[in-house]
């Protein structure tokens, strides 16, 4: 017992030696000056993210999203859409257009009445054609208003 004692004191001086050879960062690590310019991410990460943004994955996460949001309002509004929060039709309708509209630079705005106005730029007519049809699919949606436009292509 009495070598085991100093064994196992030595054991766990050892482990926790090699634990500290990577410290954790602090705000001490951080720049002193928040003026300091930022990195640009490179082209190859933003083309990753923007993919990765666009892919069936995140399509299915967001419709996913929208399911659960619409059996959370039936439990608790006994499956009518009344009394829903703005942000909570804005949300829902944004979660919608982003994963059925890619490319798509759309803002939301919702009223207690269940008026959405979307606003932006879509790619082509088609996507333009989705916008009146989408956020009706959305419980408390009641009128859309259509302020998107067709971006113009670049030369």
């Amino acid at each position: 017992m009495k070598k085991l004692a100093p064994f196992l004191i030595s054991c766990l001086l050892v482990v926790g030696a090699t634990a500290c050879q990577n410290p954790a960062k602090t705000s001490a690590d951080a720049p002193n000056n928040t003026n300091e310019a930022a990195q640009a991410p490179n082209a190859q990460s933003t083309e990753a993210a923007q993919k990765d943004a666009q892919s069936q994955t995140r399509r299915d996460q967001l419709n996913a999203d929208i399911r659960a949001k619409e059996q959370r309002n039936n439990q608790f509004n006994d499956s009518s859409a009344t009394n829903r929060a703005a942000r909570d039709i804005e949300s829902e309708v944004s979660s919608k257009l982003e994963a059925n509209i890619p490319n798509g630079h759309l803002t939301v705005a919702a009223s207690k009445d269940g008026t959405v106005t979307v606003s932006g730029t879509v790619t082509n007519k088609d996507q333009l054609a989705k916008i009146d049809r989408l956020p009706k699919e959305i419980k408390g949606v009641t009128k859309v208003i259509n302020k998107a436009t067709v971006a113009q292509a670049k030369n």
